[in-house]
């Protein structure tokens, strides 16, 4: 299912993503508040602007800007304006992000680094529609929708005195939560075929021939901490650097710096990790330990034993459950019986 109302279409087929889509359009003709939550690279900015798009602000501005990296002052100049002499260097007044917005859809993400004081003023914004540009009493009044994201868990933060209980609770009218790519596989393969067709594209080739059986078993084996924007990368860097335009993509690789040149001594706790399908050698052997204090409980003790085993053998293999088998010398179906004895099968492997 593609969705191509918006800017760049949204690409999906599971279930958990569909009812993400779901429920935005569920929300998306209100002009409440929505706060997206997902991890970094998850597609919080499209669901947002999917939010915009769908709503009756259409046709009026969309506009998006990141909180992060900004000091309190930039930051309060970037959404609310300011007047000319309001701080060193700000030599002209200056529309804020609110006033570019009036009329349609505010998307602020990483709110998480906003001050407290800020999100006092954005409290104030959301209740009122009204506000001050900095170095200026001026009350400026807005009619703008305030979607926003974060790739925290909020309300910890609020109860930590980190973000303001009453902005979360004026935010969260409904919260929509991008599950992770880890957690809708099914989407993976959509998502790289279609990345790997406009990458062909951008490179002038009439077609892109497809990914080999076992460039698609590590696509999905792999866990993806970086999400969708990872796998966008690593699926165009493979198309970039096919020989041959007719040729398939064989194996992927999943870390851009990983040579025998790397100059590790800038990194000395870092490897290069490698592609699954190229694991050959068998994880370092575990440091011997030391003299046990006794007593001590046999049972737990050959339970961690075992346990650090089996779940090194799956990060060296970059979580390909046959090749972790391969490296402790069990078949796969012994590999996957140890990892249902000790509980650490997820639940939607099945038995």
């Amino acid at each position: 299912m593609a969705l191509r109302d918006t800017p760049d279409p949204i690409i999906g087929q599971s279930d958990n993503f569909l009812a993400v889509l779901e429920k935005v359009s569920r929300i998306a003709p209100l002009s409440k508040p929505v706060l997206i939550i997902g991890e970094r690279g998850s597609g919080k900015e499209l669901i947002a602007a999917r939010v915009h798009f769908l709503s009756e602000r259409w046709q009026r501005p969309y506009v998006k800007f990141n909180c992060a990296a900004l000091n309190e002052e930039l930051l309060e100049s970037e959404l609310f304006g300011h007047v000319a002499g309001a701080y060193t260097g700000a030599s002209r007044p200056r529309v804020g992000r609110f006033e570019l917005a009036n009329g349609g859809t505010l998307f602020l993400d990483e709110l998480a680094s906003m001050s407290l004081r800020l999100q006092e003023k954005l409290l104030r914004v959301i209740e009122y529609g009204e506000f001050e540009r900095l170095g200026s009493s001026e009350t400026i009044s807005v009619d703008v929708r305030l979607v926003g994201a974060a790739n925290q868990d909020l309300p910890a933060l609020a109860r930590a005195g980190r973000f303001r209980e009453d902005l979360l609770d004026r935010l969260s009218f409904d919260v929509v939560t991008v599950p992770p790519l880890r957690e809708r596989r099914e989407d993976i393969l959509l998502l790289a075929q279609r990345f790997a067709e406009n990458m062909a594209k951008e490179l002038d080739r009439e077609y892109f021939a497809g990914f080999a059986p076992a460039a698609e078993r590590q696509l999905l084996a792999y866990e993806w901490p970086g999400n969708v924007r990872e796998l966008r990368n690593v699926v165009e860097r493979a198309v970039y650097r096919l020989e041959s335009a007719r040729r398939s993509v064989e194996q992927m690789e999943f870390d851009p710096f990983a040579s025998p040149y790397r100059p590790r001594s800038l990194l000395p706790s870092a490897q290069a990790p490698v592609a699954v399908e190229a694991v050959t050698a068998p994880p370092p052997a575990p440091a011997a330990p030391s003299a046990p204090s006794y007593p001590l409980d046999f049972e737990h003790e050959v339970t961690e034993f075992e346990t650090r085993l089996l779940k090194g053998a799956l990060d060296a293999a970059r979580y390909n459950q046959k090749k972790a088998a391969e490296l402790l010398g069990l078949t796969y179906h012994q590999y996957r019986g140890q990892l249902r004895k000790y509980g650490l099968l997820r639940a939607d492997e099945g038995n």
